[in-house]
């Protein structure tokens, strides 16, 4: 009976040893991560959602957005939270349009089209040549009939939609026509989406004069608002919880061109000429559709190289 009250009293001191020396270890870890939380803690601390209020000062191109209106405020707050809230798309914008809005911006403006139009571009394509199921391509998302009509060389072998200079040209004669047509940037713009015959269409069969009375389809009906919603974020990052810094941002790359007037069998061969590999030359020059610039015509073509050092090559 002792014996076995000498091992009872042992293993409790032998667990209540065990268990400070947990307490210890446990302390010690806490007082650990509290000073060295993790990345994935902090975002977890800092994560929230919140309601937006929506600016009473929103406008697009100058032209005041009605806000008073219970169905455009109803309209914009969606678009807003839409894009608040799909952070990864968000940042990879704010990335893109540092590295690309420098390009496009003095075109609008030696264009006449208001700087505003350079959010158009965001929304359509998210600033990168992609291609619709329509077949639209480019920045611009220009289908191959108007890439025609106002000058772009749609081919197998070019395509100019591609081409950031030429195709923004190409969108801003279209806005400079509709505004001419509807007297509105704002009409101007939202036939960028729903084409001018649709947009007259609208308006005469709804007897409306503005963008904001019209009932369209779905992805007419938020056009404008999207855009309208990006510009506001673009402007006011912080606002709206995106944190960044400079370094954190695409970077242009300074160029300059080639004039070329004969053909070119071997792009890749060229490439490596002019002390660049193939897919550099594709990244600045994404208008040339194959390993090869046909020319037959002998017409006069620029080709955009990178200044040297800002690639690494082999």
């Amino acid at each position: 009976m002792k014996l076995l009250k000498k091992s009872l009293i042992g293993i409790g001191a032998f667990a209540v040893l065990f268990m400070l020396i947990n307490a210890v270890s446990a302390k010690k870890n806490e007082v650990k991560e509290e000073k060295e939380p993790t990345s994935a803690a902090k975002v977890a601390n800092d994560y929230n959602v919140y309601a937006l209020s929506i600016p009473d000062n929103l406008d697009f191109a100058g032209e005041k957005m009605p806000l008073e209106d219970p169905d455009v405020y109803e309209r914009m707050d969606r678009e807003l939270l839409v894009n608040t809230y799909w952070q990864s798309n968000g940042l990879l914008m704010f990335k893109r349009a540092h590295k690309f809005f420098p390009i496009i911006e003095p075109i609008l403006e030696e264009e006449g089209v208001p700087e505003d139009f350079k959010y158009l571009a965001l929304i359509e394509s998210g600033l990168e040549n992609v291609t619709s199921p329509a077949g639209a391509k480019g920045f611009w998302q220009i289908m191959k009939a108007y890439g025609r009509e106002n000058g772009l060389e749609i081919n197998e072998n070019i395509d100019e939609r591609n081409n950031l200079e030429k195709a923004t040209r190409a969108a801003c004669a279209y806005f400079k026509k509709a505004k001419k047509r509807f007297g509105s940037w704002t009409l101007a713009a939202g036939s960028y989406h729903n084409g001018q015959f649709g947009i007259s269409k609208e308006l005469e069969r709804q007897k409306a004069n503005s963008y904001y009375d019209l009932l369209l389809g779905p992805n007419g009906r938020r056009y404008v608002f999207r855009i309208v919603a990006l510009k506001e974020i673009v402007n006011n990052p912080k606002k709206y919880g995106f944190n960044f810094t400079e370094d954190d941002l695409y970077q242009p790359i300074p160029t300059y061109k080639i004039a070329v007037e004969e053909p070119i069998p071997n792009l890749a061969e060229w490439s490596k000429n002019k002390g660049i590999n193939y897919k550099v030359l594709k990244i600045h020059n994404p208008w040339l559709r194959e390993n090869k610039l046909n020319n037959r015509s002998g017409k006069l073509y620029y080709i955009t190289l990178p200044k040297e050092g800002y690639y690494k090559q082999e």
